[in-house]
């Protein structure tokens, strides 16, 4: 299996889970990291034992085939097209961008130079949401026609010791956690049609819990309080509730509403956990337990394979097919959560102005063949 050279650019906290899970993929090397601030790539790259590199020469270097931007998503966009101009693969972390025209634009340059974008999340192949898919295309509880999703906390400021920006526009709860939610929405269900929302922000300020600036308060300048509603192509309606703005809740995460039964998927936000189901019988029981590689626990009782998709796209290249975290996923994805947010400001249906196929499915055969 040939390997292709990864280089990362952006060296904050979720670099070391890249740099700490690419090892687990037989199809990557990583080869080097890069920041504006240099001091935090030498640091990285003598904790991984890569090299440090500017941007610019990261970008130049001959052994990166593809090059993984970490960097805050505010400049997401301007960074993807940079590696793409250098004649590199490009893989995102999310979202991919932040408006529908920057997406379009990155997909017409990667078409024009023959090369593949990438995007986290890639979650949604981890074992329970791929038991989850498969339950659902062997037609167990019927053709889709509703759910429910809650993803509700109080936000970053206890914990984060620099939270700013996710109360910025470009960030809160829609674009910083919903793509973990709309793309497993996506990957289950199928592309969206439009969406309806309320919006808002309960709080004016945030006090930072920790660090240096613990007592400091930041400004809140995006909604952090969204309660949508998302219909799909198939004729599915799913109500989605994304908010900073809760101290404490009891809904489940996400549950799909079938003809014949329901089904009870776990956190997106993460690869593993037990996936549920429900008849006309009323009890609701575990699904048998599936051998998925990517369900199984390697970070204490969590199973975490972050580079799933970042090693499938590696491998399609090499084997010149669809990878699953792809270009069109990512930018439909963008176009729901955006049309969410516009609904909510707007107190309106807007309608989705682009589509994308279902990623294939992947099945524990898959998954163990791209494992080194």
């Amino acid at each position: 299996m040939t390997q292709l050279g990864v280089g990362i650019i952006g060296c904050g906290n979720i670099s070391t889970s890249y740099l700490r899970l690419a090892p687990l993929f037989k199809s990557l090397s990583i080869k080097a990291v890069a920041d504006i601030n240099m001091d935090a790539a030498q640091a990285r790259a003598a904790e991984f034992n890569v090299r440090a590199e500017t941007p610019e020469d990261l970008l130049k270097a001959g052994d990166i085939d593809v090059v993984v931007n970490l960097t805050i998503p505010a400049v997401h966009y301007e960074v993807t097209r940079r590696i793409l101009e250098a004649g590199k693969h490009a893989y995102s972390e999310k979202p991919l961008v932040l408006t529908l025209q920057e997406g379009e634009a990155l997909r017409e340059l990667a078409a024009a130079k023959n090369l593949r974008i990438g995007s986290a999340p890639d979650t949604f192949l981890g074992g329970a949401h791929q038991q989850a898919r498969a339950a659902i295309d062997a037609g167990d509880i019927g053709r889709i026609i509703g759910g429910t999703c809650h993803v509700m906390s109080h936000g970053m400021e206890a914990w984060h010791p620099n939270p700013d920006f996710f109360f910025l526009p470009g960030a809160g709860p829609v674009l910083d956690i919903g793509p973990y939610y709309v793309t497993n929405l996506i990957q289950l269900i199928g592309p969206v049609k439009s969406v309806a929302a309320l919006a808002s922000a309960t709080f004016p300020t945030r006090t930072i819990g920790n660090g240096a600036r613990e007592g400091e308060t930041v400004p809140v300048e995006t909604p952090t309080n969204i309660h949508a509603l998302l219909e799909f192509a198939n004729g599915a309606t799913v109500t989605l509730g994304a908010s900073w703005d809760v101290w404490a809740h009891r809904h489940a995460p996400m549950e799909l509403y079938g003809e014949t039964g329901s089904l009870f998927v776990p956190d997106p936000n993460f690869f593993g956990g037990t996936v549920e189901v429900g008849g006309a019988d009323k009890e609701i029981t575990g699904l048998d337990t599936w051998d998925h590689p990517f369900g199984i626990a390697n970070q204490g009782e969590r199973a975490n394979y972050r580079c799933a998709g970042l090693a499938d796209m590696a491998t399609a290249i090499a084997e010149d097919r669809a990878h699953r975290c792809n270009i069109d996923l990512a930018v439909h994805a963008v176009d729901v959560m955006t049309s969410i947010l516009k609904a909510g400001e707007d107190r309106r249906f807007v309608a989705t102005s682009t589509t994308c196929e279902r990623p294939s499915a992947l099945s524990p055969e898959d998954a163990l063949a791209l494992l080194a």
